[in-house]
């Protein structure tokens, strides 16, 4: 009998630590979908802009904010295939920078807006996970759907870009050329597309081009509804 009393506060000490463990991973990972977000603002907000006004920090930039996303998703999720996606869009990104230090290559665009394609899918996916997952809503989390919704611009500006390298007259107003201008302007496009506000200085003129900017204003205008939905039917779980 008092083997079996010893016993029981032994066992309860290591389900009080599980949870606390549990809990402290939970709270890391919040903490981390805002650091995601940060990242990524940087990288569309202030780097692009920045290396089209002449300031050569988009790539070299990018590249080291892309390691510490790696990182960031590394904690976040085990998805082996979500890694090895970031891995891949990392390789490609900087066998582009080291590219265009030598020599001209006619698919380094290709390359990069594949590996940034590939890096919006596996980072979205992870995000996705975290921000609808058990546990309550927080700050954080509310931080990480926004940051969805930027993923959601990201892949569509690389749509963009495959489309426009294939056809010179999809988009009127923007022309696919490697220079430091073609991020911040592919980027533009999507998020005027994203949220409707459509200055009409680019317009899609290709069907597929009219095609895909109709399937991101739709995604633009639902997301939100469909967010908003979602958060308050999670939160009403936590408390029944």
């Amino acid at each position: 009998m008092a083997k079996a009393a010893s016993c029981e506060p032994a066992s309860g000490n290591v389900m009080r630590a599980k949870i606390l463990q549990a809990r402290m991973r939970l709270s890391i990972n919040d903490w981390l979908l805002t650091l995601l977000t940060i990242l990524l603002v940087l990288i569309v907000f202030v780097f692009a802009p920045l290396q089209a006004t002449g300031h050569f920090v988009l790539h070299a930039g990018a590249i080291t904010l892309l390691l510490a996303v790696m990182a960031s998703m590394a904690i976040i999720s085990k998805s082996r295939i979500a890694l090895g996606m970031m891995l891949l869009g990392l390789i490609a990104n900087v066998l582009v920078f080291l590219q265009r230090n030598y020599s001209a290559w006619p698919y380094s665009l290709h390359l990069l807006a594949a590996s940034w394609l590939l890096i919006a899918i596996a980072l979205g996916t992870v995000v996705t996970r975290a921000v609808f997952g058990p546990g309550y809503i927080t700050y954080h989390r509310v931080v990480g759907a926004v940051l969805v919704y930027l993923l959601i611009a990201v892949g569509f500006a690389c749509l963009f870009t495959f489309l426009g390298l294939s056809s010179a007259d999809a988009f009127k107003g923007i022309e696919f050329v490697d220079d430091r201008s073609l991020a911040s302007k592919v980027f533009y496009l999507s998020f005027a597309t994203l949220t409707t506000t459509g200055y009409g200085d680019i317009v899609p003129v290709h069907p597929w081009a009219r095609s895909l900017c109709n399937i991101e204003a739709v995604i633009g205008q639902l997301y939100p509804a469909t967010l908003l939905a979602r958060l308050v039917t999670l939160e009403l779980e936590q408390h029944i």
